[in-house]
């Protein structure tokens, strides 16, 4: 960064130590003009979707970074040019370009408006790009005696795909940028034609080409969300020895009870759903038995018993399973737990929940029912010691009052970590669940 005109702004470090993170989009262009805390851009990180504010305001002069590309945390991604600190006009380039060459550890790292940034020197670990950066010129720029296409990385990929030299694709995209259909163009008319054989007993279908191979199949890159989901998964299936009990409720009443409090004026301008009251339930259950809302210490060889409860909802999103959570959920009187819930549910959809919502959980709940199932066996959110999963509500035969009566069931599924709940504690803690969804009351017995 120099000390005047052209400012470089580096990708921060929006919280829990993330080392790299996808630029998704741009909202500026070079030779707009931006504000303080204007968004610029929007990245996905490891946990979530964040949009960055500009630390600083003037003209985008370049962006260094094209959007689809993932970069470390440190990278420069947006150059500003600010006018210089008292109004005098920009640094000449030359002198922007000593400063660009000076080592990446020793540029002070800007302040993300907002976030902050991490403590001590910024240290830009080497890594291998997933697009070229951004070009600022439309002419194609010459490296030696071999002319540098241009194409965007998903183009990229597909000629490398098919097994296409770009160089030999004739482009028709403005400014002499290759298309994808380009390349497919270039790949049928490469295609080589069958040599003529004798006729076969048996007639076979044709061998598919290198481009029925790409229609068929879909290549999704783990990165962002998916990335986190899939490590955090496979550690807590692989580190905690999980238990999963089963428990069938009839839930007549439950769902009796979400229609009268639907017609509640505290609920006015919430929705309810049965999603509400099994989450108060499974708050009565931690309450009578805290060790169910604990963790396991490897390092210190302890067990943790958080004499607090924020409670996490698993949801699918389009970029994966995230697991945001309601913070002092045991504190919060049902209308304030049902706003709660709403607001949560409505960010993941939406992919605004933020890094600060997916950290902190102590116990989960997963609501299957949502896609048609019964049941389950979930796997623990890392650090917890039991998810609660809970299947559809389904109209079933059940024996109610000594008589074979139609009743709204629905069942449970408890996964506990075995090191530190064991089959005694996790059967009473799914047990009071289901005592309590039977007969709502025992919220307003148990909740005092």
């Amino acid at each position: 960064m120099t000390q005047q005109g052209i400012r470089q702004f580096a990708l921060p470090d929006v919280g829990e130590g993330l080392t790299e993170a996808e630029i998704l989009s741009w909202a500026v262009q070079p030779g707009d003009e931006v504000k303080v805390n204007q968004v610029i851009c929007e990245i996905e990180t490891a946990k979530a979707v964040v949009e960055l504010p500009s630390p600083f305001p003037g003209r985008v002069s370049e962006l260094l970074v094209e959007a689809g590309t993932t970069v470390a945390v440190g990278t420069p991604i947006i150059a500003v040019d600010t006018g210089g600190a008292d109004g005098a006009p920009p640094a000449p380039a030359a002198a922007a370009s000593a400063d660009s060459a000076r080592p990446a550890e020793e540029k002070p790292e800007p302040v993300l408006v907002g976030y902050g940034v991490k403590s001590g020197a910024t240290r830009r670990r080497s890594r291998r790009r997933t697009g070229p950066p951004a070009l600022s010129r439309p002419a194609a720029p010459q490296r030696g005696t071999r002319t540098v296409v241009l194409a965007k990385p998903p183009v990229r990929k597909l000629a490398k795909d098919l097994g296409v030299d770009l160089h030999a694709v004739t482009p028709s995209g403005p400014n002499g940028i290759v298309t994808r259909e380009d390349v497919r163009r270039h790949a049928a008319q490469a295609e080589p034609q069958p040599a003529p054989r004798a006729p076969e007993p048996a007639v076979s279908a044709p061998a598919p080409t290198a481009a029925d191979r790409t229609a068929r199949e879909e290549r999704i890159p783990v990165r962002g969300v998916l990335k986190h989901m899939a490590a955090a998964m496979v550690d807590s299936a692989f580190t905690a020895p999980h238990v999963t009990e089963f428990l069938q409720v009839d839930v007549t009443r439950t769902v009796k009870a979400v229609r009268r409090l639907r017609e509640r004026p505290e609920f006015a301008d919430v929705k309810v759903s049965p999603l509400l009251l099994v989450a108060r339930a499974l708050l009565v259950a931690v309450r009578r038995h805290p060790r169910i809302n604990a963790s396991w210490d490897e390092a210190n060889q302890e067990v943790v018993v958080r004499h607090y409860v924020n409670l996490g909802i698993a949801a699918a999103t389009e970029r994966g399973l995230v697991v945001p959570n309601i913070k002092d959920a045991d504190r919060l009187p049902l209308p304030n737990l049902a706003r709660a819930l709403a607001e949560l549910t409505e960010k993941a959809r939406s992919g605004r929940t933020s890094p600060a919502d997916l950290t902190g959980g102590t116990i989960t709940i997963t609501n299957i029912g949502v896609f048609g199932v019964d049941g389950g066996t979930p796997i623990l959110n890392p650090g917890e010691a039991a998810i609660l999963a809970v299947g559809q509500i389904r109209d079933m035969p059940w024996v109610h009052k000594g008589k074979l009566k139609i009743r709204k069931v629905a069942t449970l599924s408890l996964s506990f970590d075995h090191r530190l709940v064991d089959g005694e504690l996790g059967s009473k803690v799914l047990r009071d669940v289901g005592a309590v969804l039977e007969n709502p009351k025992e919220l307003v017995l148990a909740w005092g």
